[in-house]
């Protein structure tokens, strides 16, 4: 038995050998594609692998020597030299001022800083000498680029200072590059170079007080009429609000005239029964008034106006010690101004009528105003 199990065995082993096995392989159509897209995966990973490994293990090439001439079949070989530096050997070297950046020549930063204040002196200097020849006729219009340098070297800067002589030279080139495109240049008939400043960018640099003075006279037509103008609404105001005032002045003083008036009789009856009950208008002119007010004819004549026009006071002329006077007279008794007296009265404003009593017993005494005997002390 045993030798004939030994035998199938060795009989299956053997047919196994000569036929292949068909479930090794895809059975179906979704199979095969997996099969297929793992295969190109693969695939493209091993590509982009060795392509990496051989781009990075690529020695960086060398620079052109300034030497060689450009041409498309050294690209190939070495890199362009870049502008503002010089290549020998394959190696790179910047100019002055310049620093290497990739395969670039940059400017550096402090070169710029420094050629910036650099143009602005030499700016200050043209500009500022014409702004002074255009306000006070001492400056220069057209300054020599010589000069400007030779005082430019002299005053170097103390942000220059730490460049070296070529570095220091670049600078300035720079700088005078970028002054002649923004200033006016010329040359003289024995070829000098000389710089001007343009007029728009003077006036930043004119005195206020020029400014101030140039723009009056370029408008002096229109300037005249206008402040004619203005004075003259000035004035206009001016006489308007006096007026005002005076108009309220003679208000208040015709009030106090006829209070002085409607208490005359009835002071006139107190003191003596004969006494006359009218008031002379100059005497009480000059009693309300003080000396300045006086000096102004018109205020009393705006006061005697009113009095005029009120129906309640009578005026004529008055022969008084010899002389012919305009006196006044009040002819109404009872009237609103005695009723509104009485109210006041009654309400404790006293002050008024006492000094109206005062007043009529200096004009009845012939007492002299109160400003007149101060001025007699003076």
């Amino acid at each position: 038995m045993r030798s004939e199990e030994v035998v199938n065995v060795t009989n299956f082993v053997e047919r196994t050998k000569m036929k292949p096995s068909f479930n090794s392989l895809p059975s179906s159509k979704a199979d095969f594609s997996r099969l297929i897209a793992a295969v190109s995966i693969a695939a493209a990973v091993a590509v982009a692998c060795t392509f990496i490994t051989a781009f990075l293990n690529q020695p960086p090439k060398p620079f052109c020597d300034a030497t060689d001439d450009p041409d498309d079949s050294l690209a190939d070989y070495c890199k362009p030299c870049p502008a503002n530096g010089v290549c020998y050997d394959g190696k790179l070297t910047c100019d002055h001022g310049f620093r290497e950046q990739g395969n670039l020549c940059v400017e550096d930063g402090d070169i710029s800083r420094a050629a910036k204040k650099l143009s602005q002196w030499v700016e200050d200097r043209v500009c500022g000498a014409y702004a002074q020849f255009l306000c006070s006729g001492t400056g220069k219009c057209w300054v020599p680029v010589d000069e400007l340098l030779d005082n430019l070297d002299k005053n170097r800067m103390s942000d220059t200072g730490n460049l070296d002589k070529a570095v220091y030279m670049h600078t300035k080139q720079k700088a005078m590059e970028t002054i002649r495109s923004a200033l006016e240049t010329r040359t003289d008939n024995q070829g000098i170079e000389e710089l001007k400043c343009p007029e728009l960018l003077v006036s930043n640099y004119k005195p206020l007080g020029c400014v101030v003075r140039q723009w009056i006279i370029k408008h002096a037509l229109l300037l005249l009429p206008a402040c004619a103008l203005i004075v003259g609404c000035i004035l206009i105001a001016c006489r308007t609000y006096q007026r005002h005032l005076l108009s309220g002045r003679a208000e208040q003083l015709y009030h106090e005239v006829c209070d002085l008036l409607e208490e005359k009789p009835s002071f006139s009856k107190s003191i003596n029964d004969e006494s006359e009950p009218w008031v002379v208008a100059s005497s009480l002119r000059d009693h309300l008034l003080s000396p300045k007010e006086r000096k102004d004819p018109l205020l009393w004549r705006k006061v005697e106006e009113l009095v005029q026009e009120d129906s309640r006071v009578d005026q004529y002329p008055k022969l008084v010690k010899g002389e012919s006077k305009v006196v006044w007279e009040w002819q109404v008794e009872g009237s609103v101004g005695s009723s509104g007296k009485r109210k006041k009265i009654a309400g404790g404003a006293k002050e008024s009528m006492s000094s109206s009593a005062n007043v009529l017993r200096k004009i009845h005494a012939g007492e002299p105003p109160y400003f007149a005997r101060f001025e007699c002390l003076l």
